[in-house]
């Protein structure tokens, strides 16, 4: 991410900040059109917060009664000010401000001068734009399932239809949304052939849980190596390209699509392992997509790595025919008849046009 790119968020930052305090302005000319005593009651609390200061000041030695005395006449006018709201039905938190993050304030830096979870989340967003998943994400997400694409065919070997299979795979998913935060060591590994779904599903997950305002990082395993590659060895941004080796580790989820597709060595061996593992023992959450069964990718990588997926993760089966290949089965069939059909009304308008030519002639 440029530099400029990054100044562009952090003036996203100061127009949020700058909007929920005009946004506040106006609801509290909004209450005080209507209930003037709030009016009057906000500016005595101010009063009294501006005097306390100078009575301090003036007489340091009463300081802890001066601050007492206050302090019980501001709560005096607090309960007098929730009051009026209540008894006018004024929703709660109308009168605070309301920041997008409360954690950061819209500032993008928490107090201890680390980056916001929001902050990252917008420099994950925009790379998101620059490779279309932002798009992607929006047609492909839970209210866009299909079951129906699915055969209801049963596949004896596995007792049952693909639609009934996707219908289980969407409930294990959505429950894995719901109980995200909860401290229950669920990972999920999704495997089977081309074109199944479980590339939508891993998108339907991100989607949820980007909604909900997690750090999500959703990579192909060769991007992923390429962006450890870029941190170990190669001589890019140091600042950015840390940043994106760290979030590997940092983000609450981990989405790897496409596992072992990348070319398998010690390195990549070693990095996968010191990804996985490091997650594990920090309660981070990982879904792991791949075309290799777990025998195969048992052959393909080290025992260890073997070892902590299948300890840790759950193993979700992906069943029946490559929808990819179905629908552009399906394309190439009504192009034909779509092809035949033309060609047949070009051939019986070009006989009508000979017929009535004849007949003239």
């Amino acid at each position: 991410m440029n530099e400029v790119t990054i100044r562009d968020i952090l003036t996203s930052y100061e127009r949020k900040r700058d909007k929920a305090e005009s946004d506040l302005e106006m609801r509290k000319k909004d209450v005080y059109s209507q209930i003037p005593e709030i009016e009057e009651i906000d500016d005595e609390i101010s009063k009294l917060g501006l005097s306390l200061a100078k009575l301090v000041l003036l007489n340091p030695k009463d300081k802890e009664s001066i601050v007492i005395d206050a302090q019980n006449k501001i709560n005096e006018l607090k309960e007098k000010k929730e009051y009026l709201l209540d008894k006018f039905k004024v929703p709660k938190k109308y009168l605070d401000i309301q920041y997008d993050c409360n954690l950061c304030k819209d500032r993008g830096f928490l107090k201890n001068g680390n980056k916001c979870n929001c902050f990252k989340q917008q420099i994950i967003n925009e790379a998101y734009k620059m490779s279309n998943l932002s798009r992607m994400l929006d047609s492909q997400n839970f209210s866009t399932i299909d079951p129906s694409m699915f055969s209801d065919e049963i596949i004896p070997e596995a007792n049952m239809s693909p639609q009934q299979s996707i219908l289980e795979i969407v409930s294990i998913c959505e429950s894995f949304v719901l109980d995200f935060d909860k401290d229950n060591d669920e990972n999920l590994l999704f495997y089977g052939d081309t074109g199944l779904g479980k590339t939508f599903m891993c998108n339907c997950i991100a989607k949820s849980l980007l909604d909900k305002g997690h750090l999500v990082i959703y990579q192909t395993s060769f991007k992923m190596f390429e962006i450890i590659e870029d941190y170990k060895f190669k001589n890019t941004d140091e600042h950015i390209s840390k940043d994106n080796y760290n979030n590997l580790f940092e983000c609450d989820l981990l989405i790897i699509d496409d596992l072992g597709t990348e070319l398998a060595n010690s390195f990549t061996n070693s990095e996968l392992f010191n990804i996985l593992n490091t997650r594990l023992l920090n309660g981070k959450k990982t879904i792991i997509s791949t075309n290799l069964t777990p025998l195969q990718l048992g052959e393909a990588y080290a025992q260890r790595i073997f070892s902590r997926i299948f300890d840790k993760f759950r193993m979700v089966k992906f069943i029946g025919k490559d929808l990819r290949w179905e629908q552009k089965k399906v394309g190439d069939k009504y192009y034909i008849f779509y092809f035949f059909y033309y060609f047949s009304l070009k051939a019986k308008k070009f006989s009508c046009t000979n017929f009535k030519y004849k007949k003239n002639s």
